[in-house]
């Protein structure tokens, strides 16, 4: 940023970027270094730092060493009582936005890692045990192993299943899994995935126009699938109209992304939906006739490049 030798225009030019003000609005919550500023806003770590840089000299945010990283902070009290105002005025006229939305949960998933790493390099206990189970065991045997808590017996639907990936975990600790898709290829490839899993059924079929017998399944999965519908509504009545109502099955569970605004996931990946808002989605599964529905947000990965999911369960 070329400098102007007027502190107040240097600092005007400063917040002209919209990546700077996404920057000092979480940096205003939560002191964070260059690498985590750029998890949240996702943008390489060179551009983070550059853009950093430019807000440090015009004064808007202060920086600490802790060992080898540098923390950021924007401290209202450490501003001036123009610059204070200045701020307070710009970030009062920030429009709440889906990118705002996405930069706070991305903070949340960076300041849950920071803990985890805390943990593993400080605690003398805690820490030495999940880096020692993790070597002995592996990642992935805590969330394989709460797959249990399923009924043996249930039959369950994998709608949309694609390639097979929720089916394949489905697969061994339930009776019998119907995986349906209206892609061919996606089916072939979950058939070769699948190929030693006598107990999975392949259908091939819309997922809003189940070719399934009413009450034939006790738990329908739909992972990924309902920004590709055209109605949502219809295929969750599906889901309804297939599942057993009798008091250990009827379930349903969804997980999609949170509302977003990335618009060009409707050209590169034919999205038909931009994600759903929690109120949208309780209302599909109360027309559909469910009466008992949990909705939460999950946790971010901080690596990860898409919006953020939602997991929701229903019960008849």
């Amino acid at each position: 940023m070329k400098r102007t030798g007027d502190p107040i225009l240097e600092r005007l030019a400063a917040l002209s970027d919209p990546v700077r003000l996404r920057s000092l609005r979480v940096l205003e919550a939560e002191a964070l270094s260059v690498g985590e500023v750029a998890k949240v806003v996702q943008l390489p770590q060179s551009t983070v730092s550059r853009h950093l840089k430019v807000l440090a000299d015009a004064a808007w945010v202060t920086r600490r060493s802790e060992g080898t990283a540098t923390f950021y902070r924007l401290l209202l009290d450490d501003l001036s009582p123009d610059a204070r105002t200045l701020w307070c005025a710009v970030r009062d006229q920030m429009e709440p936005s889906e990118d705002l939305q996405e930069d706070a949960r991305r903070v949340r998933a960076v300041l849950a890692e920071r803990r985890t790493d805390s943990l593993s390099f400080f605690g003398r206990v805690s820490g030495e045990w999940d880096h020692l189970r993790t070597e002995l065991f592996g990642g992935r045997f805590t969330s394989l192993a709460l797959l249990s808590l399923l009924r043996p017996e249930w039959t369950v639907a994998d709608l949309g299943c694609g390639t097979g990936n929720a089916s394949e975990l489905l697969a061994p600790v339930v009776r019998n899994v119907v995986a349906v898709d209206l892609s061919g290829p996606m089916l072939d490839a979950a058939r070769e995935r699948l190929s030693d899993a006598p107990n999975v059924e392949f259908v091939e079929a819309e997922v809003d126009h189940l070719p399934l017998a009413d009450a034939s399944v006790d738990a329908a999965v739909c992972v990924l699938v309902l920004h590709h519908l055209p109605d949502p509504a219809r295929a969750i009545a599906e889901m309804r109209r297939i599942l057993r109502s009798d008091a250990a099955g009827g379930v349903a569970l969804v997980i999609d992304m949170v509302r977003h605004g990335r618009d060009e996931y409707r050209h590169t990946m034919g999205h038909q939906h931009l994600g759903f808002a929690r109120a949208e989605l309780l209302q599909h599964f109360d027309a559909a006739g469910f009466g008992d529905v949990t909705y939460r947000e999950l946790p971010c990965e901080p690596d990860a490049r898409g919006p953020g999911l939602f997991v929701a369960a229903a019960r008849l």
